[in-house]
């Protein structure tokens, strides 16, 4: 694959990647490092590309591995810096990420449902159900049967159903609330002429 036809993989897939990257790391910004991580990776790989029967699953495929060893290098340096004696005062970094993803909140409640997944169950319902790749491109871009995405979307979507269910329950309000648990309730003018009027 030249130059030319790699440019033009890259402005039919590039969207679709950026939206698979927020789906599965909920950092809008983070996702676009993802993105230039993808292509770097497929051009490096472009010659396997010709025998690939979708160019957006294999390119999922290769996204998905990119965010996978990005998470493992950021856990090794994590604990790397946990061997290192305590510094001064450090600004968190997680406040702004959570700056950047206060538009998302939608997504990042999904997400945290999602993140109670297992990782493999998860990759397959962000690829099938968000991304919409069909079962046999889901396949072909974790490397596994088809009947193994088939059984990982069944067990995902039944776990996610309930922890929908019990998220739901937990936020449900009461169905009956007591008038005197109420505080400064007064009788309204009205009630008191009605009560005056029957006694």
């Amino acid at each position: 694959m030249d130059q030319h036809l790699f440019a033009m993989l890259y402005d039919a897939h590039a969207k679709a990647v950026y939206g698979h990257a927020v789906r599965m790391t909920a950092d809008p910004v983070g996702a676009e490092d993802i993105v230039s991580l993808t292509f770097l990776e497929a051009w490096r790989l472009r010659d396997s590309i010709a025998g690939v029967s979708s160019e957006r699953a294999w390119l999922f495929g290769v996204a998905t591995n990119v965010i996978r060893n990005t998470r493992r290098t950021a856990r090794r340096h994590r604990d790397a810096l946990t061997r290192l004696p305590p510094p001064g005062a450090v600004p968190d970094l997680a406040d702004g990420v959570a700056s950047r993803i206060d538009d998302s909140e939608q997504l990042v409640a999904a997400l945290a449902a999602l993140e109670r997944l297992r990782r493999a169950d998860r990759e397959v319902i962000l690829m099938h159900v968000w991304a919409g790749l069909s079962h046999e491109e889901v396949a072909q871009a974790c490397g596994v049967t088809v009947g193994t995405v088939r059984s990982r979307l069944s067990r995902a979507r039944a776990r996610l159903r309930k922890l929908v269910a019990a998220t739901s329950a937990e936020t449900r309000p009461t169905s009956q609330t007591s008038l005197t648990s109420r505080p400064n309730l007064r009788r309204s003018p009205a009630s008191r002429t009605v009560r005056e009027g029957q006694l």
